[in-house]
């Protein structure tokens, strides 16, 4: 039987010469009859070969548009693996790309049917000088090896392959990606089956191998530049959240921690729940950093800001309203749950012990707290803190070391 290709040249002349007028076109010496059917049965075939040519094509094409929706460079790849399978076997896929500087070949993406024995995994890196892909990135073909145990015999050195192998595949189709002009990096379909791969699957790969490439090249770029500005955001959240604390103790500063409670005040009006404030001051604290400097006073707030932080909920703030001052904003809390954070915390800072030695020392504090309790009328922030630093002047007036509701 003569290939379609050959058929379909034969065809088209004998159609030509018709238009042409010459009617008398010579056949093999058999009936008119047979040479028909052999005529009709070789149009079958043609038109079912043209069929699947068509329908080849419009699959590669319905893969491009397939793996051109996705953006991140694993999106891409997640669209190859599900999108190739109709026309290339494999149990495999993996994408490897070329380091900036061209001297390594690093895998960045698999995906198999066998996740729980991979080996060869994502980060494994090889040096690209002297190796196979060496030879396939010059002449940007794909390769085709249908029996790895035997490659890995003749190349014994080969770890990838060595890998690969130990997951148990047999075959593999190595695909270059080229884009404009330069390889970036390769895709390996791989099958646990030996003998797996045709030159047809070669030419499926290639007929887009170019928009795959670029698809690819572009969404790495992409990644790129998504990371960075995750990078970035992180950097400028973290730089906005260090703006916002005091660079001693680590909690809020005073314009922060103000800002907190403006916030929950009208949250607490619009909700009808209660907002307390606790201000805390460090008793004795000029007697301490007198006796002991600086470093030692600078450590005692940080103790004590550290021991707040500890003592609050989540969603409670803690600011350094002055120089040995606190304050603790409390959200949803009436005065007597006010009372009870605050004595949790007092108590717990009473039993830290500073210094080391002959030298050690404990330190205290005392509070005076504020609440909107009656939520149908509204109180300012100044008018709270107020209460609250009358209450602490009391407590302070009281001997320290307690708690005082205004």
């Amino acid at each position: 039987m003569m290939p379609p290709d050959d058929r379909l040249t034969l065809y088209k002349n004998a159609i030509r010469k018709m238009k042409d007028g010459d009617f008398f076109i010579s056949f093999p010496d058999t009936t008119i009859d047979s040479h028909l059917r052999d005529f009709e049965n070789d149009l079958i075939e043609l038109s079912a070969w043209i069929d699947q040519r068509f329908r080849e094509i419009n699959k590669l094409h319905e893969i491009s548009t397939e793996i051109s929706k996705g953006s991140l460079l694993s999106d891409i790849i997640d669209q190859i693996y599900h999108a190739f399978q109709e026309v290339i076997p494999y149990d495999r896929i993996g994408c490897a790309l070329i380091s900036d500087d061209g001297k390594e070949v690093i895998t960045h993406w698999v995906k198999t049917n066998y996740q729980e024995r991979i080996k060869l995994t994502r980060g494994f890196s090889a040096p690209l000088a002297g190796s196979s892909l060496e030879l396939i990135l010059q002449t940007q073909q794909p390769r085709i090896l249908n029996d790895l145990e035997e490659y890995l015999a003749d190349h014994p050195k080969s770890n990838s392959t060595r890998l690969m192998v130990a997951e148990g595949a047999q075959s593999s189709l190595t695909c270059p990606l080229v884009a404009n002009e330069k390889t970036i990096g390769f895709i390996f379909f791989s099958s646990l089956e030996k003998n797996t791969y045709r030159d047809i699957h070669q030419k499926i790969f290639v007929y887009i191998a170019q928009q795959v490439s670029l698809l690819i090249e572009r969404a790495r770029l992409y990644q790129q530049v998504y990371e960075l500005n995750h990078r970035l955001a992180d950097a400028m959240a973290l730089l906005r959240e260090q703006a916002c604390r005091d660079s001693l103790t680590g909690v809020y500063h005073r314009g922060t921690i103000m800002e907190f409670l403006g916030k929950n005040l009208h949250a607490g009006v619009r909700k009808k729940k209660p907002v307390s404030v606790i201000m805390v001051d460090v008793d004795n604290f000029k007697a301490i950093s007198d006796i002991y400097g600086h470093i030692v006073s600078d450590a005692v707030l940080q103790q004590v800001a550290k021991t707040m932080v500890h003592h609050l909920r989540k969603y409670d703030n803690v600011g350094r309203y002055g120089g040995k001052e606190f304050l603790i904003v409390l959200d949803d809390t009436d005065a007597t749950g006010a009372m009870i954070v605050a004595e949790r915390i007092r108590h717990a800072i009473s039993r830290l012990k500073l210094g080391s030695g002959d030298e050690a020392f404990s330190v205290t504090v005392s509070m005076g707290i504020s609440t909107t309790d009656n939520v149908t009328s509204i109180k300012n922030e100044e008018s709270l803190l107020s209460e609250a630093d009358k209450a602490l002047y009391h407590a302070k007036e009281e001997g320290k070391n307690q708690v005082v509701i205004a």
